[in-house]
Order: C-alpha cells, then structure tokens, then sequence
C-alpha cells in the first residue's frame, strides 16, 4: 500500500510551485510569448503572439487585382513596344496560353514622379504620388500562364496542392489583436473570384485561421455581414446558449481524439457572438469625416479600402481586397477601355489610403502589396475563337515577368527592384519569384521563413514550401 502522507513543509512547497506556475503562465500568455499551440496555453488561439524576432510590420493590407493587371500600361514602362508597334518583336514570342503577334504599346502616357523619379501609367496617377513610400518589383515571375494555379501559387504557395492561405499563415504565427473581429478578412464585391474560397483557406491549418468572406457589394450591414443581429434573442439568452453548446461540445470532444474541425466550429461561435458587438461599428463608413470620404472618393473599391482601413485600425492582422467577382483585369479584348476603367474605380482610394495610413502613423505598422496573379504579355494576343472577342486589342496572361508593389511595414520606399527585358516579356534582372516575395513579406512581418512551419502527414510544411530567398533589398 502506497504511503500518501505529506509532511507539511513539502506541502507547502509543492502548492507555491504550482501557484507560481499557474501565475507564470498567465504573465507569459499575457506577454505573448507562451505559444497558443502550447497545452499549458488555455487563451484564445488567435490571442497575439510574438514572432521570431522583432519587426515593423504588424498587419497587412492586400490589394489584390484579380484577373491579371497588366504591368505594362502600369508600373513597367517600355518605350520600345512603340518603335515596334504593329511589327513583330525582334525576338521571338515566348510561349502563353494563347497565340499573340505583333508588338502592342502601352495605350498610356507614363510620367515620372516623386523624388525617386519611378515612371508610372496616368492611369494610377493618385497611387503614384505615394511612390516615395512604394517599392515597385519589376522582376516578378511565377510558372504558368493560366489563372487558378496562379492565383493558388500567389495565395498558398502552391499552385496545385491544398495549402493555407499566407492570411491564415500569418494569423496562425501572429494571431490577432482584436478578439471580437476575424484575425483574416477577405473583401469581394458581388461574389467569389475564380478558385473561389480557396483563396483564403487554411488547409490543414486549424480552422479558425481562415479568412472571413465579406461581399462589399452591400451597404448594408446585415446584408454585408449576414446574421450579424438576433432580433429574436437577448444577448444575455444567447450567452447560455453558446454556454450550454460549448458544455456539449466538449464533453463529444473529451470522448474522441483531437478534432480540428469541432475546435474550429466552437471558436466559430464564439467569434459571431464576440462581432455583433464591433463589426457594425468597424464596417460603417459613414461614421468617418466627410473629408475624408471624400479623399477616398465614391463607389465600391473606394468603400472597401476605407473598410480596409477601418479594420487594421481595430487590429485585424490581414486584410485582403479583392477588386471582384471573377477575373476583373482579365483584359483579353479592349484593353485600352477595360484598364483605364478598373484603375478609374481604384486609384484614388489606393493613393487615399497610402496617405491616410501616413498621417495616423499607421503606414510604418502596416505592410500594403498591390498586384495581380501575373501580368500580361507585350505582344498582342490573336484572334481564338470561344477565347476571346477577335478584337485584337488586348494582352494575353504572362507569367514570365510582371510587377507588383509594396509600401510602409519596413519596406525601403522610392525604389524599383529588378527588371523584365526591353520589351517586358520577362524578367531578367534581379528576378523575384512568388516564392521569394512570401519569404520577404514574412521576413518584415518578423518570420525566418524557413523556420515558420507547421507539422502536417509526417513532416513540416511552410508557406515557402522548400523555395524562396529573401529579397534584402526590400527591406529598409
């Protein structure tokens, strides 16, 4: 028979142990340094966390061009398609999607801004002004020409396989400073773009890291946000609800082996409670100055980056913008006509934005990227019947090279990095793949991206998979 006499100083010893465990647990939670995945961590798993090491950039704003902005009517001028035009380039087409001819030159005017000098489109003239804070990247590539592996690669880090979303990596490794809002919120006016939710999934991250879908079409909060308000339910009545299903919840999960899903589905309901308290408010931009609508100007694109804005202001760690439905910059056909309009409906809020984060001295804190899944090519695509009008003005996709831009968040504004050749169809000089840019974007959010992993079927996966280098020119 066991002996379970203690004396009293062993006692008293072992209950100061543990109470001074318990207290040192809770300091190191509140401290963020006590990892959410941690047993001993009983906090929400989107309470904030520090990184690896110290950083400028805490959050992130993701202007996403869905359907492939051309970078050369934008952010990469090339003066030689004019010399070329309606003649074969000196140098054979490379391959694409579709069969292009002739050199097409930009249909825009481009001017030099800012001290730095950096050559943009008249078409993003208000963006251009902020191009002293902007890093433009000439030199992006990625690996085929065709949207959904693109646009998988430019989100997941793959473009074939389920992977989290770089949204959900960054939620998972930063967590979120606002407990009654999503960490991750992707914005998309009327409907899902192509590839859909999986743009903003978390794969075989737990579940409470994927992005939150809003369709900015609405205006009106209950439409734009669905079920935020019970009309038929207190909130103290719906407090014991989700208190007795969390009860049952988890005696079904003490019962099974761990399921990512259940957690995923409690924390859930936890969030849509802890949101009709703030979501109304965050959402409504009516609330802010008329000045300041009016430097962001009318329309959706103009509303949803002022919500953008609104959100990282309450602490959401990722927003992500998504122009629409579909593929929007997808110009195959009219080009001229279709590029001027999308830039039309966001240029001035992007520029609004870059100098409204300035002035509150948020643009420091706050990592901005601008761009689209690739760019298009320099020469103009052909007619293909069931592809495209037979116009014969526009650009087909072009992942060989293309731009894309970052601004505040530690990046080293007033600068170009890398090149695509004379006439843009590739990148040639300091190439920066997709890969290398979610190491960099890591890197300023505090990450070594090869360290920021997660153990999934055996081994670690990371957003970079096994690729990428950190672009040091970037960083400021």
């Amino acid at each position: 028979m066991t002996n379970l006499s203690i004396s009293r100083r062993d006692l008293l010893r072992r209950c100061g142990m543990g109470m001074g465990g318990l207290a040192l647990t809770q300091l190191l939670s509140d401290a963020s340094i006590l990892r959410a995945e941690s047993p001993a961590a009983s906090i929400s798993p989107l309470a904030p966390r520090q990184p690896h090491f110290a950083a400028k950039a805490k959050r992130v704003i993701h202007l996403f061009m869905n359907g492939g902005p051309s970078h050369l009517d934008t952010f990469d001028y090339k003066p030689n398609l004019a010399k070329y035009a309606g003649k074969p380039l000196p140098k054979e087409n490379l391959r694409t999607e579709r069969k292009t001819g002739a050199a097409f030159p930009s249909p825009f005017k481009f001017k030099k801004y800012g001290q730095s000098g950096i050559e943009v489109s008249e078409i993003f003239e208000n963006t251009a002004e902020c191009i002293d804070d902007i890093c433009v990247i000439r030199s992006m590539h990625a690996d085929v020409p065709n949207h959904e592996p693109s646009l998988m690669l430019m989100n997941c880090g793959d473009a074939r396989l389920v992977r989290p979303s770089m949204g959900s990596w960054l939620t998972y490794g930063l967590g979120t400073e606002n407990q009654n809002l999503p960490g991750f919120i992707a914005m998309c006016p009327g409907g899902y773009p192509i590839q859909e939710s999986q743009n903003w999934q978390a794969g075989f991250l737990p579940g409470v890291f994927q992005g939150t879908y809003i369709d900015t079409k609405h205006t009106d909060i209950e439409h734009l946000i669905e079920n935020i308000r019970n009309r038929s339910t207190s909130r103290d009545q719906q407090r014991r609800q989700l208190d007795l299903l969390k009860t049952l919840n988890e005696r079904h999960r003490q019962a099974r082996s761990d399921d990512p899903q259940l957690d995923a589905r409690i924390q859930s309901f936890e969030l849509a409670f802890r949101m009709q308290i703030e979501a109304a408010e965050a959402f409504d931009v009516s609330r802010e100055p008329k000045q300041i609508l009016d430097m962001y100007g009318p329309g959706t694109q103009a509303r949803q980056i002022l919500i953008a804005r609104r959100l990282i202001e309450r602490g959401v760690r990722f927003v992500q913008v998504w122009h629409g439905e579909g593929q929007p910059w997808d110009s195959h056909d009219d080009l001229e006509i279709q590029h001027r309009r999308l830039a039309q409906q966001c240029d001035r809020a992007i520029g609004a934005l870059l100098k409204d984060l300035k002035a509150r001295g948020l643009l420091d804190e706050t990592l901005v990227i601008w761009g689209g899944e690739f760019g298009r090519t320099p020469s103009v695509e052909l007619a293909t019947p069931g592809a495209n009008a037979g116009k014969v003005n526009g650009r087909d996709h072009n992942h060989y090279g293309f731009s894309m831009w970052l601004a505040g968040g530690g990046v080293k504004g007033g600068q170009v990095i890398g090149a695509t050749d004379d006439f843009g169809f590739a990148a040639v000089e300091n190439k920066v793949h997709v890969h290398d840019l979610h190491a960099t974007i890591l890197r300023l959010l505090g990450f070594d991206h090869e360290r920021f992993t997660y153990r999934y079927a055996g081994r670690d996966f990371r957003l970079t998979d096994v690729y990428g280098k950190v672009v040091k020119e970037i960083i400021a």
